[in-house]
């Protein structure tokens, strides 16, 4: 099976560098044969210093004018403005920390040209506000430039047999090349048991002279120890979105912040001196680095702790522990590193058609020339089940919308957690192929946000139960953002938090967790329902209406010609609000209760989804022209995935009429990769596998990097990474209806395949494989009792199984 992907050159900027990540510490590595710069992130260094008080005046009387404005007047526009007025502070920006430079004696001229670093490199020696003299981030670079000046004066060398790789089952990039005759090995893996980096490299010679630092687009300064090098420094205090302008956008004052704390330790079989210059190795044949950081982040109720030395020591008992003495030490580190990262990646997989061996670049070219390579669409699979492992993992911050991996101190939009779809997206998968350790993390953000958005709640809206808008940060805002300043189509979707609920409740589908159900996912469901019961006043008609309501990022034309967003209920709320009343009231069934909030839920009299005259779902209350008609955001589809009210058998009118939806929405371009990721599961649910094949198809030909990142021009977000890999198996097995259905929407383009270990709802896993568009194994294992209805083509079966029991379904 395709669990790799290797090149013929270094990765040429950040973009094209390969993930690594422990759900904690990330990194970025080129795999250069001179000069390597491995980029870090730590989840929790933030912009910011503490979590923020809500100043919105009059916010309960700024709601009743949005309720005059829509019920009375009938005024769109006016309700749309007025909202400005509950938009709190801007959210905090997701931080850099630092690179790891390994400069070498080999010469430069050995590296091919296309691996020049320039994204990766500090934009600013400098931070753009004032900083005390001695912390400026070139502190920290190695003075002494020996290897470098050796390097560059070298005459040049001939290089032969490079390859650069990352094993998607093992977490480790690699690269080897051969100079002058003497081969070298590179490895680098970031382990989740010992919380720690590590970088080596093996030659078949004593020939290895390096020079190693650390540099930091943040203001630094060195601690070196004994064999420590180390730099301490902080985020930005303050910092301005990247979308707005300022005269000083990244502000650092001293004692405020998050600081940091990033510690190496270096272990060869030649020289190594350590100073505060950096780290010098001379004559070894292998040379080992093992890094470590912290941070001084407490928890989002409170200020960071003030000092980064507290970070630094906390990273240096990391190092200590993990005591690594020789390279027998290291193999075992390498070894609980691999052995934990193989117990979660084994648990699912995906085969489709032959292996392809070449490298990924080529792939990735052919197949935008109209080629047909199903295996490079298991490995986009495999690929965002491993970012998942490595950016998620049980205590860690959830994965944002870069997951953890960031080069800029003003990343787009902030690499939040935006929670009209991208959070939710980056979780579509967890649960689905067997990662459900990794889903911890959103459960540790929701809360938080419950939490948090008990406030905001009754600030805003006089509201019981708890909200959360568009954006969230490291300190768990939870407000429409903006500040008056930022359009209502986006800042005003008061229902994020209630599909976030959602995932609660379908990790207990999944799983079958009673004790999860009970002590963690019900209270925040019960809270987000309490909020949205309070929320629903009555229209002319006697229809429950929740305002203000909206159809995320997409505005509607009014008769005028003006542009609105705000209005009655959006059929994206309603599917939302009955999905959560129909989770609350299942969630009761399974725990023994009978809630009068339950009782409440069930009586509530909610709009209907309404059909236009041509055959359409309505997206709007009145069927508004579209600013976009080919927008980017599905909403009004939400019922039919990741939502399961629609569905061809048991609701034809609706599929067709999300169908007539979808067709005018697909028009165009498709606009962004985890747009992609979306349609891909819409049409496997429609049962349409040629055209979520041509939508997979036209996303690895134009929107990926080489190395299968989403990429849309200078962005990057993982939520389509992660989408892709949560969607394509809508293709191959469904369970949101009472009936489990194996290959529901096979496409022509994978006549053979297998896949292993997916999930379905009710505790489920099953192994499957096809030939010629056959089914030729289908074997069902059961973590909990249970019957179920198991549909493929040609055949069904109502099966009880017991606990632990496997059955083969076609025997």
């Amino acid at each position: 099976m395709s669990h790799e992907l290797w090149f013929r050159t270094p990765a040429p900027d950040w973009f094209e560098a390969l993930p690594l990540g422990n759900g904690r510490l990330g990194a970025k590595v080129y795999g250069q044969v001179a000069d390597e710069r491995i980029a870090l992130n730590l989840d929790d260094v933030w912009s910011g210093d503490g979590p923020r008080t809500l100043t919105v005046a009059d916010g309960p009387a700024v709601l009743a004018d949005v309720r005059r404005m829509l019920l009375e007047d009938d005024d769109q526009l006016a309700a749309t403005e007025r909202t400005r007025a509950l938009q709190g502070p801007l959210v905090e920006s997701y931080q850099p920390l630092a690179d790891l430079v390994i400069s070498s004696a080999t010469p430069t001229s050995a590296t091919p040209t296309s691996a020049t670093p320039t994204s990766a490199t500090p934009t600013s020696a400098t931070p753009t506000s004032a900083t005390p003299t001695s912390a400026t981030p070139t502190s920290a670079t190695p003075t002494s430039a020996s290897a470098a000046s050796a390097a560059s004066a070298a005459p040049a060398a001939p290089l032969a047999g490079y390859r650069r790789s990352l094993d998607l089952r093992s977490g480790i990039a690699a690269v080897d090349y051969t100079v002058d005759g003497v081969r070298f090995r590179g490895e680098t893996f970031v382990s989740a048991p010992d919380q720690v980096l590590v970088w080596t490299l093996i030659a078949d010679n004593p020939v290895v002279d390096l020079q190693i630092g650390l540099e930091s687009q943040h203001p630094v300064r060195v601690e070196a120890t004994g064999d420590i090098y180390g730099v301490v420094g902080h985020a930005p205090s303050d910092l301005t979105i990247e979308y707005r302008d300022s005269p000083d956008p990244i502000r650092y004052q001293e004692g405020r912040g998050i600081g940091f704390g990033v510690a190496l330790r270096v272990f060869a079989d030649g020289s190594v001196v350590t100073s505060a210059e950096g780290v010098v190795v001379r004559g070894a044949s292998r040379v080992t680095v093992v890094l470590a950081a912290a941070s001084t982040f407490a928890g989002w109720k409170v200020p960071p702790g003030r000092d980064p030395l507290v970070a630094l020591a906390a990273a240096v008992e990391v190092l200590d522990s993990v005591d690594v003495l020789d390279s027998v030490a290291v193999d075992k580190l390498r070894e609980r590193h691999v052995e934990d990262h193989v117990a979660l990646y084994d648990r699912a997989s995906l085969e489709l058609g032959p292996i392809v061996d070449n490298p990924t670049a080529d792939r990735l070219r052919a197949v935008a020339a109209g080629g047909n390579d199903p295996d490079l669409v298991a490995l986009t699979f495999n690929l965002g089940r491993y970012l998942l492992m490595a950016s998620s993992r049980p205590g860690t911050q959830a994965a944002n919308l870069q997951g953890i991996w960031n080069q800029d101190r003003r990343p787009m939009w902030a690499s939040d957690w935006t929670n009209n779809i991208n959070t939710q997206m980056n979780y579509w998968l967890a649960d689905l192929t067997g990662l459900s350790e990794c889903f911890e993390p959103l459960t540790d953000l929701l809360e938080g946000l419950a939490e948090s958005g008990a406030e905001t709640a009754r600030i805003l809206y006089d509201a019981p139960g708890w909200v959360a808008h568009h954006n969230a940060d490291l300190w768990r805002a939870t407000w429409p953002v903006g500040e008056g300043g930022d359009d209502p189509v986006w800042a005003m979707c008061a229902t994020c938090g209630v599909w976030l609920t959602a995932h609660l409740m379908e990790h207990y589908r999944f799983t079958s967790d009673v004790d999860f159900l009970r002590e963690r996912a019900y209270p925040v469901i019960a809270g987000a329902a309490e909020f949205v019961l309070s929320m629903l006043v009555p229209d002319r008609d006697g229809v429950l209406q929740f305002i203000p309501s909206t159809a995320p990022e997409h505005h509607f034309v009014l008769p005028s010609g003006a542009k609105a967003s705000v209005d009655l209920t959006s059929t994206y709320d309603i599917w939302l609000i009955r999905e959560l009343f129909a989770n609350l009231v299942e969630a009761e069934g399974v725990l023994g209760l009978s809630s009068p909030l339950a009782a409440r839920a069930t009586a509530a009299r909610l709009p209907d989804i309404r059909v236009t005259p041509d055959g359409r779902l309505h997206e709007w209350p009145t069927d508004w022209a579209p600013s976009e008609p080919q927008h980017r955001h599905q909403s009004h589809l939400y019922g039919l995935y990741p939502g399961a009210e629609i569905d061809p058998v048991r609701t034809p009118d609706w599929a067709a009429a999300a169908r007539a939806s979808l067709e005018l929405r697909t028009a165009g371009a498709v606009n962004g990769g985890w747009t992609a990721a979306w349609l891909v599961a819409l049409w496997a649910r429609l049962y349409e596998p040629a055209r979520a094949v041509a939508v997979i198809q036209d996303y690895l030909s134009r929107l990926v990097s080489d190395n299968l990142l989403h990429r849309d021009g200078d962005i990057f977000q993982i939520d389509a990474n992660f989408g892709m890999t949560g969607c394509i198996p809508e293709l191959l097995l469904q369970s949101h209806t009472d009936v489990i259905r194996i290959l529901p929407a096979l496409p022509t383009e994978w006549p053979d395949g297998s896949f292993r270990g997916l999930r379905a709802r009710g505790g489920l896993a099953f192994d499957v494989s096809w030939r010629d568009g056959a089914l030729t194994e289908a074997v069902v294992r059961a973590t909990y009792a249970g019957t179920h209805r198991i549909a493929w083509q040609g055949g069904e079966r109502t099966v009880e199984l017991a606990a632990g029991q496997q059955l083969d379904l076609l025997r």
